[in-house]
């Protein structure tokens, strides 16, 4: 078995889609420029000269009104958690239980005021942190790094106060530290990643929060808390701990209050808000609609609050915090300042002068940014920054007039104060429009780049189909077909290396690595095409179409047409944002469509009845062959199996109607005592179930009989992990509801068992992989020329003497035929499990890693899992009794429908494990399975979350080979049911028949080239799944859906992409390492 070369072949295929994957996400996801400028007191960006006197010492821009400010972020704040509604009789739990926020606006109206806070997407918190810092908008890519924060190199509100001598002391949430280092006066960081923890980061911010207030040495302080959000996380809005946890900012907020000097201002605000689930991350109303609370103890506003609260951007924060602390505003702000908070004492036309003065600074910075912004960049449309200089060159003309009438002393006041208005309403929807043409504009699209990305993934698309075809028909196939291209590659990546040493400029690695994987691609086809130049199609050794009639025809073509034709609508749904918010419901309908389009094929094709006879009857149940019945039974459990699927569905807010299935929430959300135990036990006794089922099937075909330490491991080692995954289950549930030194061993235990799930599972994959082989030999050997029986001792009488001669009789009889029927061969070894060694290892391996994905998921998608389980294995009967009724003359090929319907089943299960392909929809729990405090790196939550995202990808792309290897497994059973009893003769031939997967091992070729095709078509069926979705994202780049499911799409299908090949290349290693041991077996079997 040529073992290396097929590892290399898809080795360097897999890299040929990554390569495209990098160079159009290069192109499609590239972040805004940055730009370097920054604001200073010294900008031409004066005052209105009608001020009369300069700015005091303290002031930069625009008179300070405060020496102080107090910016209390309460994290996932959503408007609803902060309004209050008397009215209600009944609240829900995160319902007026900011009692204190509405006491002050009713009580204080001109000194307190409630806004919704309208957050950009993406909602996550490190994007919000810089919207709420440089009054900018973050990109989509952004959001990719929210747990891997870099330092902000922009302009920001804390950069300029920090500039001109103030004092910002921060406490909370640590993604701050990583934003702006070095940058605060004094700092109390606490863990923010562990979403179980509700405490530790509010604790530690009220433990220092009133003594730094009290202390003075501050003038700009950040309270960041953590607790509502990860209430959120945890336990969803609609939940007693929510209550609990707002009650507790209400009661902060009033011990706050009464800390607070005359001369500081105080804002409560949300980052953003949650869905109903407790989740962000999106652009749904409810995620984007987050509060903010202003209060000071000096009056503020010269008009009481509005009836309904004013929706105000979040960007508009910086240019109104920095102007009213007396800084400049960030160079690359694009809000708009909330002029009401300029108000002053006196009449009317005072307050419209100080708000125009405003405006026209904030004009004038945001017309400097578009200015400079333009120059290095080309993303914002010409002919709007035309639009929009026209829009601010008007209004600076007639502020320009306003101000020489004003000198004249010739406007009366009620003329004057309108055409203040009238100019403040200019500015207004100046910087309205300025900020929604950044908005539509920060998409920056490299078209070049994401053609090439398009091109290279079709590229390799078609190579894996034309690859699959070829691999059996030429002998020099590994040399011709990857060596060559190999070095054509290599050749063009160092040419493209010492061109950047000659020029001196910098090596762009993707660059490089997509034309090498491009000048590979050529090397392929050009072989390809120069050993074949007449090659009409790729169909191997199929005869020609001419020469075979119209239906066999189109039975060949419909073989291949029908999967195919449910693969490519499954391709083209992905152009509809319509199908793609419903995929949940379209795999499971394509699969089951595809299972039963193959039993009409069969019967089409007339395998499904019976061969005439004299005594077959022409019509009726009885024509059909009995094999049907059992079919149809598995096609029914497997229709079964896709209904009751979708049972464990996540909601998009897309779809209003839809309710998130009960069985994603934890055991430890449930009220009632009974029914948390009652599903407790049910989990527990399914993956009981699953144990038991892997054991039989085992035992069934002889894999547990040896005593090797795998074969151990799987008898005593499964039931000690089920276990400790029952025990986990048991403390998570009740962690909660434990109290004092109880408290702290549930803790203890909520680390511990996990951590022995870990353990126990690597030590298994471990002896899976040092010794994979499950077989028991039993040597039969005769001892040479031996045809008396062991000496037994004296006969005890004449009955036993008698007995003595028959036997030895019988005994010359045996060896003598034995002799005659085997040749010279006078040993025998009886081989238990070698029939299915190498599925054995595969089952073991996918039963270990359901362990750790189940362990990563709530207790109750256990019972999804073990329809995971189910539904694979009716699928592989399907897939060998399929083949067995058509009278496959190609064992070592496994179909398309095969291949895609494996792939479909993957896709479905990704939805009813509970996940979409949007943010909000991770699972950031996972991450913490195992771990109680925060992690050091990001590495190893990365790869806890992306285990339990891609989950189904994960066990179907190990578990791909089994396609292969199924149909020889199921060989026996269904040989001894069709040929009944035998000669003595006829009964050894067909023993020796039953070789089931030692078939493979005849034809050492055949099966590395069935193991290499079977990766390909894996590979070309992901890779057009893949190739959709980039044809999509970069066709509907201005779509108005693109960020809400195009671009969420695409960046789930290239990370599972990614997961499924590189899951794919250690099933197939397993395989082989299964074949080398064998090797080695048999070796030693020979030595004896």
């Amino acid at each position: 078995m040529q073992r290396w070369p097929v590892l290399l072949f898809l080795a360097w295929v897999c890299f040929l889609f990554f390569a495209g994957i990098g160079l159009f996400m290069s192109g499609f996801l590239l972040t805004r420029i940055e730009l370097a400028n920054s604001s200073s007191c010294s900008d031409p960006l004066l005052p209105p000269l009608w001020e009369g006197h300069s700015l005091p010492p303290s002031s930069c821009w625009a008179p300070q009104r405060f020496s102080k400010a107090v910016l209390v972020i309460i994290d996932a704040l959503r408007f609803e958690f902060a309004r209050f509604d008397p009215a209600k009789a009944s609240p829900l739990p995160y319902e007026n239980k900011l009692g204190f926020l509405h006491h002050l606006t009713t009580s204080q109206p001109r000194h307190a005021r409630l806004y919704r806070f309208r957050a950009d997407p993406p909602t996550a918190t490190m994007q919000r942190i810089k919207g709420l810092t440089t009054g900018s908008l973050p990109t989509f890519i952004d959001v990719g790094s929210n747990f891997a924060t870099y330092a902000i190199q922009e302009d920001n509100l804390l950069a300029q106060l920090v500039k001109n001598g103030r004092r910002v002391v921060f406490m909370g949430d640590d993604t701050w530290e990583g934003l702006f280092p070095k940058m605060f006066f004094r700092s109390y960081f606490f863990p923010s990643f562990n979403v179980k923890d509700l405490h530790t980061v509010d604790d530690g911010i009220l433990q220092h929060l009133y003594p730094t207030v009290d202390g003075g040495e501050w003038d700009m302080l950040i309270a960041h808390f953590l607790g509502v959000d990860h209430c959120g996380h945890k336990h969803g809005p609609d939940h007693p701990e929510m209550a609990k946890k707002l009650t507790q900012m209400n009661e902060m907020l009033r011990s706050l209050v009464d800390h607070l000097g005359n001369d500081t201002l105080l804002l409560v605000a949300g980052d953003h808000g949650m869905t109903e689930t407790g989740d962000h991350g999106g652009d749904s109303e409810k995620e984007v609609n987050a509060a903010l609370f202003v209060y000071s103890k000096s009056p503020l506003f010269d008009t009481g609050p509005p009836e309904e609260p004013e929706a105000v951007p979040q960007v508009n924060l910086v240019p109104t915090v920095a102007l009213l602390l007396g800084v400049p505003i960030p160079y690359s702000n694009i809000g708009e300042v909330m002029a009401e908070l300029f108000s002053r004492d006196g009449d009317a036309v005072s307050t419209a002068l100080q708000q125009l003065s405003v405006y026209h600074i904030n004009a004038k910075q945001v017309d400097r940014f578009l200015h400079s912004y333009s120059l290095v960049a080309q993303d914002l449309p010409a002919e709007q920054l035309q639009h929009l200089q026209e829009l601010f060159s008007s209004a600076m003309e007639e502020h320009t007039q306003l101000l020489a009438q004003l000198q004249g002393a010739t406007l009366v006041p009620p003329e004057l104060e309108s055409r203040l208005g009238s100019l403040i309403g200019r500015f207004q929807l100046y910087l309205r429009e300025a900020r929604a043409v950044c908005t539509q504009s920060w998409a920056r699209f490299h078209p070049l780049r994401m053609v090439g990305g398009c091109t290279l993934i079709a590229a390799s698309c078609l190579l894996c189909y034309v690859a699959s075809e070829l691999a059996a028909a030429l002998d020099s196939f590994y040399r011709s077909c990857l060596l060559y291209p190999l070095l054509w590659g290599l050749v063009v990546a160092l040419l493209l290396g010492l061109a950047h040493v000659f020029i001196q400029e910098g090596l762009d690695l993707l660059l490089v690595s997509s034309w090498a994987a491009a000048a590979s691609q050529l090397g392929f086809f050009w072989n390809w095409w120069g050993r074949h130049p007449k090659r009409a199609n790729l169909t191997g050794s199929q005869p020609p179409l001419a020469s075979v009639g119209l239906r066999q025809r189109l039975r060949a073509w419909l073989g291949l047409a029908f999967p195919m034709s449910i693969l490519l609508f499954r391709c083209g749904a992905m152009f509809s944002d319509s199908f793609v918010v419903a995929e949940a419901r379209v795999a499971p309908f394509l699969l089951a469509s595809l299972v039963v389009l193959l039993v009409g094929k069969l019967h089409w094709d007339g395998h499904l009845t019976a061969p005439e006879g004299p005594k077959q009857q022409p019509l009726g149940f009885s024509s059909y062959r009995r094999e049907i019945w059992y079919l149809l039974c598995l096609v029914a459990t497997l229709l079964i199996c896709v209904r009751l699927s979708g049972f464990f569905h996540q909601c998009r807010e897309e779809i209003p109607q839809c309710r998130p299935s009960l069985f994603l929430s934890p055991l430890a959300s449930l009220r009632n005592t009974r029914a948390k135990n009652l599903f407790y036990l049910l989990c527990v006794a399914l993956l009981t179930g699953l144990v038991y089922a892997v054991r039989s099937w085992l035992r069934h075909y002889g894999n547990l009989n040896s005593s090797d330490p795998l074969v151990l491991f799987v008898r005593w080692g499964f039931p000690l992990v089920v276990l400790c995954i029952a025990c986990y289950w048991a403390v998570a549930s009740s962690a909660d509801d434990s109290l004092g030194k109880l408290q702290e061993l549930v803790q203890v235990a909520v680390v511990a068992f996990p951590w022995a799930v870990y353990g126990l599972a690597s030590v298994g994959l471990l002896l899976l992989l040092c010794n994979p082989m499950t077989v028991l030999a039993k040597d039969t050997r005769e001892p040479a020329g031996s045809i008396v029986t062991p000496y037994l001792g004296v006969p005890s009488s004449e009955v036993d003497f008698l007995h003595v001669i028959p036997q030895i009789y019988k005994q010359m009889q045996v060896s003598q035929k034995s002799r005659l029927e085997r040749g010279s061969c006078r040993a025998t070894v009886a081989a238990y499990g070698l029939g299915s060694v190498y599925s054995a290892a595969l089952v073991i391996a996918l039963t270990l890693l359901g362990f750790l994905l189940m362990l990563l998921h709530s207790e109750r998608l256990s019972l999804a899992f073990l329809l995971l389980f189910l539904e694979a294995f009716v699928l592989l009967h399907i897939h060998t009794h399929a083949r067995g009724l058509a009278g496959d003359t190609e064992p070592f090929s496994v179909p398309w429908y095969a291949v895609i319907s494996w792939l479909l089943a993957a896709s479905q299960f990704f939805y009813s494990t509970g996940h979409q392909p949007i943010f909000p929809a991770i699972h950031w729990n996972a991450a913490f399975v195992g771990f109680h405090l925060d992690h050091s790196t990001n590495l190893l939550p990365a790869v806890l979350v992306g285990a339990n995202t891609f989950a189904s990808h994960i066990l179907f792309a190990v578990g791909c080979p089994l396609l292969l290897l199924w149909p020889f497994v199921c060989e026996m059973p269904s040989s001894q049911k069709r040929k009944p009893k035998k000669e003595p003769r006829e009964e050894l031939q067909e023993v020796e028949e039953h070789m089931m997967e030692m078939r493979l091992r005849e034809s050492p070729e055949k099966f590395s080239t069935a193991l290499l095709q079977l990766g390909l078509k894996y590979l070309f069926v992901l890779g057009m799944q893949l190739l959709a979705c980039v044809c999509a994202a970069m066709i509907l780049r201005r779509h108005l859906m693109v960020w809400k499911v195009f671009a969420p799409k695409f960046l789930f299908e290239s990370l599972g992409f990614v997961v499924s090949s590189i899951c794919l290349l250690l099933g197939i290693s397993l395989v082989m390492r299964v074949d080398c041991a064998v090797s080695t077996w048999f070796s030693q079997l020979q030595l004896r």
